[in-house]
């Protein structure tokens, strides 16, 4: 690339600096610095996740997320993931 050295002229980010040196686009296809931790939520997922939030509402006294961990087919899931997927739905 012969205009790199125009980007040098600017502060960088570790993953931009890794986009420049591995290849534009490199970080969209899951490598480097970028890539997400948190796996995502599968259809069957929110679909067990929606089931037992309508099961587990109603129950007075309980907490609602502790009992959907509890009942969760797919283990792994922290309590921030749940209560930002429920969230989200």
């Amino acid at each position: 690339n012969k205009k790199a050295f125009v980007e040098l002229l600017f502060w960088k980010s570790p993953s931009t600096a890794y986009e420049m040196t591995k290849g534009y686009g490199s970080l969209q296809e899951g490598e480097g610095a970028g890539r997400s931790r948190v796996p995502p939520w599968t259809p069957q997922e929110e679909q067990e996740l929606r089931e037992l939030y309508w099961k587990y509402k109603e129950v007075e006294g309980e907490d609602i997320i502790a009992a959907i961990l509890a009942h969760l087919s797919v283990p792994g899931r922290t309590r921030r993931q749940v209560v930002k997927q429920l969230v989200r739905l």
